[in-house]
């Protein structure tokens, strides 16, 4: 394993070749990367799911502490390639993977974000179904990157993705998060979408439903939250046009972020 902080990559890397990788990104406070535990976790699910040689994580975890030791608030990633090699698609069977490691700062617009509600619009791209891809964290990205470009034509902070069966699975960043009567409801990721390291931070608090979700389910619901690692949990303030009671909204998301929904 080698761990880089090089911009560039060989252009043999398999990352680059066919996207033959996984990543995590992570906030930085006062020095310390946030949800440290929930982001390595993530990282070792890939690599078994994937059938990437073990790694050297204790390497790795020392390595970016070092990196962050003096950054007061910042952004972490982490990617991890299979390195180079192999004929075609057939990884080598001896692999060498790559660690790149980079920091960058904070998106200063996520705190304006927290005050005024995420303003949200349906996207028409819809989420392909691959149950052994679901809920990792890949580098193969291509549909977000169209879901992005579309969204660049709404007047919208972001947009929610259905699947090709019509179920709601998350926005172009994040996970959703719904509440109706005292109760959170997330949707179900067997087929498509990512499994967030900050939902899973709030699922250990909170009881969290899994659930199929339709867009007349969310009409019905009493707030949605979009959550990820870097923005936290931020309240919905619309989604196409329909607004929602946003003291309402900003009294669940406390009580979410306390742990006492």
């Amino acid at each position: 394993m080698e761990i880089i902080q090089e911009k560039s990559v060989s252009s043999y890397d398999r990352g680059l070749l066919y996207g033959d990788g996984f990543f995590t990104t992570a906030r930085v406070q006062h020095g310390q990367v946030l949800l440290w535990d929930l982001h390595l976790q993530r990282l070792k699910t890939c690599q078994q799911r994937l059938s990437f040689p073990l790694l050297d994580w204790q390497s790795l975890e020392d390595y970016c502490h070092k990196q962050c030791m003096s950054i007061a608030e910042g952004v972490l990633k982490i990617v991890i390639t299979r390195g180079e090699g192999g004929r075609g698609y057939l990884p080598p069977k001896n692999a060498n993977p790559k660690v790149i490691v980079q920091t960058s700062s904070y998106p200063e617009h996520y705190h304006a974000m927290h005050n005024s509600g995420l303003r949200l619009q349906y996207a028409q791209t819809k989420l392909g179904h691959q149950p052994l891809l679901a809920g990792l964290k890949t580098l193969n990205r291509l549909e977000q990157v169209l879901i992005k470009q579309e969204a660049q034509q709404y007047d919208c902070d972001d947009v929610l993705v259905e699947d090709i069966v019509g179920n709601v699975i998350e926005t172009s960043v994040g996970n959703l998060l719904c509440v109706k009567e005292g109760k959170a409801y997330t949707p179900i990721l067997h087929n498509s979408g990512i499994l967030g390291v900050y939902l899973q931070y709030l699922e250990r608090n909170n009881h969290i439903e899994k659930v199929e979700l339709k867009r007349q389910d969310l009409q019905a619901m009493d707030a949605l939250f979009v959550c990820n690692s870097l923005m936290g949990c931020m309240f919905v303030q619309s989604l196409a046009g329909d607004q929602f009671n946003l003291s309402l909204a900003r009294k669940l998301k406390s009580q979410l972020e306390s742990g006492m929904l």
